[in-house]
């Protein structure tokens, strides 16, 4: 065992008492991690890959290994002088009622429910009309500890079934069940093998389409997931009678999402190739919507892969999409089924003039559009006609986001909700025809946001590039001395990172903490040229964005290195483990969360492959060299002093497999220079992140604002110690 000096947490003389090894109180011993004489040899270069063996997830000595690492992680945080309190704290706070974006069909709203602590939100139905609701699916059955979360959902036109999909233990692996709404109770029809998949019911309500993979024949929750396939389901029948629609043996890495159109006649098939944004558009015509035919295959509409077409609905033969074709911040378009080629398409709505707005998300209803734009990744809403002609702006209430816009291209109504990094979401409805809006559901939440403060500053890259950071602070906070500082990231696949509320950012808060967000190249904040300047031989920009804010936050004087916290998770855990190796020095504490932290294996794991048009891949001899310069886990140099640093996982990610963590966290300890800890938490029961349990979201959150706060020196105000 590998013994190292470790910061004492006050009062905690004996914190590793029963510890398998024998040891003094100022020592931390990291369990054993042997390494073994595996080396790749790629484009002529030797990488040593010694902890390879923590890959096998299930095997018993990687078993053990996770056991050694829980109990030494979990004995270092339970002395942690604010983790109890910080669970109390969270626990009266996550008790209060939300609700979920409404959506309509059959005549009934249908929304999700979480009275406070539930584990998992219910769904309840209000028929139009009705002043009640009542539920009609509890995901709370389907387990005792919560860790099997519903997925997705579907309901039926005619309002008689409802198609959902259910995981266990965090998985991306998906089962599909169907409930009789009128009965309460389930058929059964049970569907497996699906990832990444909703379902689309035809207009007769009969049968659904939904996207499925072959049973693996390895590991479920480590081999490469390829050759998914679009089924249609009819209710009543076993899988292996479901038809099965499109396929491409020839193309392993096409993915499928399919649509019925609200009129029922056209099936929009949307084919992606991993995480690339473009995206072809096949549809296949189903005739009659009360005896569709599903005889033939779909065919090509816009099948060039030149960009990305999100399909919003069709009057007729005339098809709308948003697209940014031509458009990198984004525009409408209208493509005619009789005359597709490109030089007859229409713009609806075309891209703005403003360079700081992008067109951000958009629901067709019956008189026009709604058009949800960020400017500065702040949200506004706006109206357009059906000609694209803009109506009017749509009041919000302050600086934030606009999430889970709903709406029928057949009525007027719309949905969205609302919600600040102080405010919880409040749900709008809202009138296309008068542009008026009104609240739908607004959450009780015992904190006033009146005293906070949100504030947006502007970072300057090491190239110049202007990167918005929000900050969020008490309102009695002053620069007159350095706070302990949250930096949160994300930095990729076209993603925005838009004001969002927490919980857990609130527990932090009003303890006087800050908590700031950097808007990062990569996403999709200012469109698709700032996602490109952010992916494959470009992501280093990412990482000089962030130590950008970081510095910038330090030079408005509300923080200090010492007392600056980072945090990630998934493509933002990669970014907490580059900036970590690449800058040590420069942060108090670091949490990478179910992070992608090696780069050159990334690929061979589960969905890992989709991620290539992203990253690139170690395979491709002009992308080795970028990837092994930034990837975390090959630049871990020995006997370099590293902050404190909790690595969080779940043993049942599917998505980025736990090795990465695994991996990573054995290699810092083995390289750790000076006393600072470096521990690993691994949840046994958890994924990715998507249907974690309340609680599990409860205790997670407690130990890693405990840990930021024992390193930052947040607990009764005392100074971080120096490192």
């Amino acid at each position: 065992m590998r013994k190292v000096r470790c910061w004492l947490i006050p009062g905690a003389a004996a914190w590793l008492a029963g510890a398998a090894a024998a040891q003094t109180t100022d020592t931390l011993v990291y369990p054993p991690t042997p390494t073994e004489p595996v080396v790749d040899t790629l484009h002529g270069v030797s990488v040593p890959d010694p902890y390879r063996w923590l890959e096998d997830t299930d095997s018993p000595r990687t078993r053990a290994w996770i056991e050694a690492q829980n109990r030494l992680a979990e004995r270092f945080l339970a002395r942690l002088p604010l983790r109890q309190p910080l669970r109390r704290r969270l626990t009266e706070l996550w008790n209060f009622e939300r609700y979920g974006v409404p959506f309509e069909e059959a005549g009934a709203l249908f929304y999700f429910y979480n009275s406070g602590l539930q584990n998992q939100s219910v769904l309840r139905r209000q028929p139009r009309g009705a002043a009640n609701a009542t539920t009609v699916l509890d995901p709370n059955r389907f387990s005792a500890d919560g860790t099997v979360a519903l997925t997705t959902l579907a309901v039926s036109p005619d309002g008689r079934y409802l198609a959902y999909g259910t995981s266990s233990g965090g998985s991306d692996w998906q089962e599909f069940r169907v409930r009789d709404l009128a009965r309460g109770a389930d058929l059964p029809d049970h569907l497996r093998w699906i990832k990444f998949s909703g379902a689309s019911w035809t207009k007769d309500g009969r049968g659904f389409f939904y996207a499925r993979y072959p049973e693996p024949r390895g590991a479920t929750l480590r081999e490469a997931n390829r050759h998914q396939a679009l089924y249609y389901h009819r209710v009543g029948t076993p899988q292996s009678a479901d038809r099965l629609v499109y396929a491409r043996p020839d193309q392993p890495e096409w993915s499928f999402a399919a649509r019925v159109s609200h009129d029922g006649r056209y099936l929009v098939v949307s084919i992606g190739q991993g995480t690339d944004r473009r995206n072809r558009i096949h549809v296949l015509d189903l005739g009659d919507p009360r005896r569709p035919r599903l005889d033939e295959r779909p065919r090509p509409l816009l099948d060039d892969f030149d960009a990305r077409y999100e399909f919003l609905g069709n009057q007729g033969t005339v098809f709308y999409f948003r697209t940014d074709a031509d458009a990198p911040r984004g525009r409408v378009i209208a493509v005619d089924l009789r005359r597709p080629e490109r030089a007859a398409w229409r713009t609806v709505i075309p891209e703005g003039t403003d360079p700081h707005e992008v067109l951000q998300d958009v629901a067709m209803t019956a008189d026009g559009f709604v058009v949800h734009v960020l400017r500065d990744a702040a949200s506004r809403l706006r109206l357009y006609d059906r000609h694209g002609r803009r109506r009017r702006e749509i009041p919000l209430p302050g600086l934030g986001s606009v999430t889970g816009l709903s709406a029928r291209p057949d009525r007027s109504t719309f949905y969205f909700a609302f919600a600040s990094f102080t405010q919880p979401p409040t749900i709008y409805r809202g009138d296309s025809r008068t542009g008026a809006i009104r609240v739908f559901r607004r959450p009780t939440f015992p904190v006033d946001p009146r005293d906070y403060v949100t504030e947006q500053v502007f970072a300057t890259s090491k190239d110049g590039t202007r990167v918005p950071v929000f900050v969020v602070h008490r309102k009695d906070l002053t620069t007159d001395r350095p706070h302990p500082t949250i930096l949160y990231g994300y930095g990729g696949f076209n993603i925005p990172v838009t004001p969002s509320f927490s919980v857990a950012n609130l527990a932090w808060l009003e303890r006087g903490g800050i908590y700031a967000v950097a808007n990062l190249r990569g996403g999709s904040e200012y469109g698709e040229a700032w996602h490109r300047a952010g992916m494959r031989e470009r992501k280093q920009n990412v990482f000089d964005d962030f130590l950008a804010a970081s510095e910038h936050l330090i030079r408005l004087g509300w923080t200090e290195p010492k007392r600056l916290g980072i945090y990630g998770r998934s493509n933002g855990g990669l970014l907490v483990g580059a900036t970590l190796t690449q800058r040590p020095e420069r942060f108090g504490a670091a949490v990478p969360a179910v992070g992608v932290l090696d780069m050159l294996r990334f690929h061979k794991f589960t969905i890992g492959w989709a991620w290539v048009p992203e990253y690139g891949s170690a395979d491709d001899p002009a992308m080795f060299p970028v990837l092994r310069a930034y990837s975390p886990y090959h630049n871990v140099r020995p006997g370099t002093c590293y902050p404190p640093t909790l690595i969080l996982t779940g043993d049942h990610d599917d998505r980025v497999v736990p090795g990465h963590s695994f991996k990573f966290a054995a290699a810092l300890q083995a390289a750790q220079g000076c006393a600072n800890p470096v521990l690993i938490r691994i949840e046994t029961r958890a994924g990715h992140g998507a249907g974690k349990p309340t609680w599990m979201q409860i205790e997670e959150e407690a130990d890693r604002l405990a840990f930021f706060a024992w390193a930052l020196g947040l607990a009764a105000g005392d100074r971080a110690p120096e490192r």
